[in-house]
């Protein structure tokens, strides 16, 4: 409470102040004023703002020579009319007459002078004190303006305690759609929260990313380029430069020097240039001055057509100009009653009575003078924004309509305050010429902006509607070929720090804009996602790419097929080896008694063979798809089947050593040997051993189907997980000494009887075994393809077959072919011509 009495009487002294250092020989135009049953306030700039340095409170006087504002002279015009159109309407207000006191506010003091001014007690000077301000009654009901956004923060923050309604018609900052601090506070212009969004989407529609930006001194400008880089840098551009025209800057001044050679330095080729009139004014003559050219400089609505601008020597040759402007509308007979008014006889200023309060920025001697024939020319821009002081008007106009129930067909005259008629003003939504006029929650008109060019081919400067804005999301819609670029062809131009890499190139930043960037091909196995250009992402396991690829491909699933010729072949070959096999056996149980088949073995020769046939079995377990089953088997029973196969084959040498060399040299061995069926046992153990060893194998390092990924980028090998297991080598390395042992042993018999000697077709079927399995580690080793089962099939058939045919096939070969050789006698003559070799020795 303290507070808002300390508050009031401020406003009280301020008031004071002001007149006792304003009010000497006052004069008033009779224009600024007009009686009726409720009056509306308007303030407007028709002067230029007086810059010299005051050493007191004095309020500026405005109407000083060569510094009339035509732009302000419209909008006052506008405000005139639009309250003489409402004052002659039998619909709206019947028998309610609206009035004006209307304030020249060229400075921040004469706008504080006339919002005291307007806030005081009819007939009085005086704001009164009171404890609920609820029930205050101002001289005016509501106020129209004030143009420049410093200007509407002053005024709205003193109006804010009463909820007088103020309604601006020009000043769009953001800041005064915060109704905590500015509840009263209406526009009918858009607010910049729309402008920057349209801005935005301006350099988004052209790709520009790489920007500039400037601003004017003040909350317009500064709070507006503010809200451009937060929003350009969320949608991904960067911001080269940023600069704010000073308030005091001149010319050419140092500067403004600077800032023109930061801009130059920054080599972007999008301005954009968020200001108000007067100090784009200054820069745009600092760019002509710099010879600062070749750009795209981007407008905001305040100076985007401004003839302020335009007029600006030598601006014509700076690039392209683009800007959004408010909707272009138009006051119908608003330009016939400012020749009205210019033809009227309006009399000499008066002076202020004595002892009356009337305001010294109540006079406009230029206004005065008009004729037909001279007098400001009304083009787009004040159009426009003249427009929306009549708006203004009309929304104060249908807010009390509504409040003294004037629907009835007549209005009532019950008091009415100012927060009321507020109330009433954000309810109100009526059309005007076609245009619908409603506020939102933040007091904020919805309206379009359109988009423009700059046109310079014609004699004078002009400007092209290319397009508009749309609401509820906000969009942009532009007509690209009615621009005239600045460049050679009339190519768009670009404003890029770093042109957009080839396909394929991610890109690495350099620097601290993100814009700036060097190009860096993607890797194998990766690709660049267009959603997300800084960087290569990896493909999916089941995927693959090349280098610089933009996409991920399927890899390729391989494993040798049944249907391959290669497998044909090899599936032929173990196919005949197993004939082979069944047929020898079949043979040999024939020939059983016979003296080729006991020396080769006898009943052994078909653990031999059966051992060879499981190995030719499990050579079909590396055909096809892999399986559990197949991983399982296949190098485990080739192991186990050759390791049966490599004890008979040893064990059987061993035998024919023991029995022509130590059986009589070594007679209690050989008995110990013979009773204790050594060849057997031997056998046994041998074949147990390698058993034991491939199931540890397939319980610990068991062989299962796997899918591999990294030998092969396009490819998924099919296969099983044997080849680098501790089992496989073990087993391996066990086949390996029973080899050894089967040569050695083979080569102790060397001297044996020729039909018992079995060297040299021993050694025969080793050597291709040893042979195989080195040419298999050797391309396992340099080889990791789909085709290596074909060499691990391969090394397994010479195995089988060296096997089967250095041992069997001598022996088919006799029982088939020398069957003379098959006989007791021949065998015994073997025997004897050994024995005497022997002897001889």
């Amino acid at each position: 409470m303290i507070l808002r009495v300390a508050y009031l009487v401020g406003l009280q002294l301020s008031i004071v102040c002001c007149w006792a250092f304003s009010c000497h020989k006052t004069e008033f135009s009779p224009d600024f004023s007009l009686p009726g049953d409720y009056l509306l306030a308007g303030l407007f700039s028709l002067h230029a703002d007086y810059l010299q340095m005051r050493h007191r409170p004095q309020v500026t006087l405005c109407d000083r020579p060569g510094s009339f504002n035509g732009h302000g002279y419209h909008l006052f015009q506008a405000m005139r009319f639009g309250i003489e159109e409402i004052n002659n309407s039998t619909s709206l207000l019947p028998n309610v007459t609206l009035g004006y006191e209307l304030y020249d506010v060229c400075s921040q003091s004469a706008n504080v002078y006339a919002v005291l001014s307007a806030l005081s007690l009819r007939g009085t000077q005086h704001i009164e004190i009171q404890e609920n301000l609820s029930h205050y009654t101002p001289k005016v009901m509501a106020i129209i303006g004030p143009d420049y956004t410093d200007h509407a923060v002053t005024t709205a923050a003193l109006l804010s305690p009463f909820l007088v309604p103020l309604i601006s018609y020009e000043a769009s900052s953001t800041t005064l759609s915060e109704k905590r601090l500015y509840p009263s506070f209406l526009r009918t212009i858009p607010s910049d929260k729309y402008q920057v969004e349209v801005l935005v989407l301006l350099l988004q529609k052209f790709g520009w990313v790489w920007i500039s930006l400037i601003g004017s001194y003040g909350d317009y400008g500064e709070l507006g380029i503010q809200a451009l880089e937060d929003l350009a840098t969320q949608r991904g551009m960067c911001i080269a430069f940023k600069g704010i025209v000073p308030f005091a800057a001149q010319t050419g001044d140092k500067r403004m020097q600077d800032m023109i050679c930061l801009l130059a330095q920054a080599k972007t080729t999008v301005v954009v240039v968020f200001s108000n009139r007067k100090l784009a004014g200054v820069f745009f003559e600092s760019v002509v001055l710099a010879n600062l050219t070749g750009k795209v400089w981007v407008a905001s609505e305040d100076w985007a057509i401004s003839t302020h601008i335009t007029s600006v020597p030598g601006i014509q040759g700076i690039g392209t100009v683009l800007g959004v402007t408010i909707k272009q509308r138009l006051v119908p007979g608003l330009k016939e009653f400012e020749e009205a008014y210019a033809q009227a006889d309006k009399g000499a200023p008066r002076i202020c009575p004595t002892g009356s309060w009337c305001s010294t920025n109540q006079l406009c001697r230029d206004c005065q003078a008009f004729t037909a024939h001279r007098m400001p020319g009304l083009g787009a821009f004040s159009m426009s924004a003249a427009y929306n002081a009549y708006q203004a008007v009309y929304a104060v106009a249908h807010g009390l309509h509504q409040l003294l129930g004037c629907s009835s067909g007549a209005c009532s005259r019950d008091p009415v305050y100012p927060w009321q008629l507020l109330e009433q003003i954000y309810k109100v939504n009526f059309l005007l010429h076609e245009d619908m006029v409603t506020f939102d929650d933040n007091g904020d008109l919805l309206s379009d902006y359109n988009i423009i060019a700059w046109d310079w081919s014609g004699p004078t400067w002009t400007f092209r509607i290319i397009g508009s804005s749309t609401w509820s999301p906000v969009g942009l819609n532009i007509n690209k070929t009615k621009i005239q670029w600045h460049g050679e062809n009339n190519q768009v131009p670009t404003s890029v720090c770093t042109k957009d890499c080839l396909e394929g190139h991610h890109r690495v930043v350099v620097g601290s804009h993100h814009c700036c960037f060097e190009c860096v091909l993607c890797e194998a196995g990766t690709f660049l996602n267009k959603s997300d250009l800084n960087s290569c992402q990896p493909c999916g396991k089941e995927e693959w790419a090349p280098e610089g690829s933009q996409t991920c491909f399927p890899r390729t699933v391989v494993f040798l097929t049944w249907h391959e010729p290669i497998s044909w072949m090899l599936l032929a070959a173990n196919t005949l080896l197993l004939l082979l096999l069944v047929g020898t056996a079949v043979l040999l149980a024939w020939h059983l008694d016979t003296p080729v088949v006991r020396s080769a073995g006898g009943r052994l020769c078909f653990l031999m063979l059966g051992s060879l046939a499981a190995g030719s079995c499990s050579l079909y377990g590396f055909f096809g798809e892999p399986t559990v089953p197949t991983c399982l088997l296949r190098q485990a029973l080739f192991s186990f089947g050759f390791a049966i196969f490599l004890s008979c084959l040893t064990i059987r040498s061993f035998q024919l050593v023991i029995i022509f060399k130590f059986s009589t040299k070594v007679p209690t061995f050989y008995h110990a040997w013979v009773q204790n069926h050594g060849a057997g046992l031997f056998v046994i153990v041998s074949s147990m051993a390698q058993l034991l060893i491939c199931l540890t194998w397939l319980a610990v390092w068991t062989p299962l189907p796997t899918r591999e990924y990294q030998r092969f980028p396009q490819l998924v090998m099919l296969e099983c997980t044997e080849a680098n297991s501790l089992g496989f080598l073990l087993a391996f390395t066990y086949k390996c000494l029973l080899s050894v042992s089967a040569f050695a042993c083979s080569y102790m018999g060397k001297e044996l009887p020729e039909n018992y000697n079995e060297a040299k077709c021993v050694t025969f079927s080793l050597l291709l075994n040893f042979v195989s399995w080195i040419t298999f580690f050797t391309m396992a080793s340099i080889y990791q393809g789909k085709y290596l089962p074909v060499v691990n099939v391969l090394a397994g058939l010479i195995s089988l077959s060296g096997g089967f045919s250095g041992y069997f096939l001598p022996k088919c070969y006799v029982i088939l072919f020398r069957p003379d050789l098959n006989n007791t006698e021949h065998f015994q003559a073997s025997i004897q011509d050994y024995t005497r070799r022997c002897g001889s020795t």
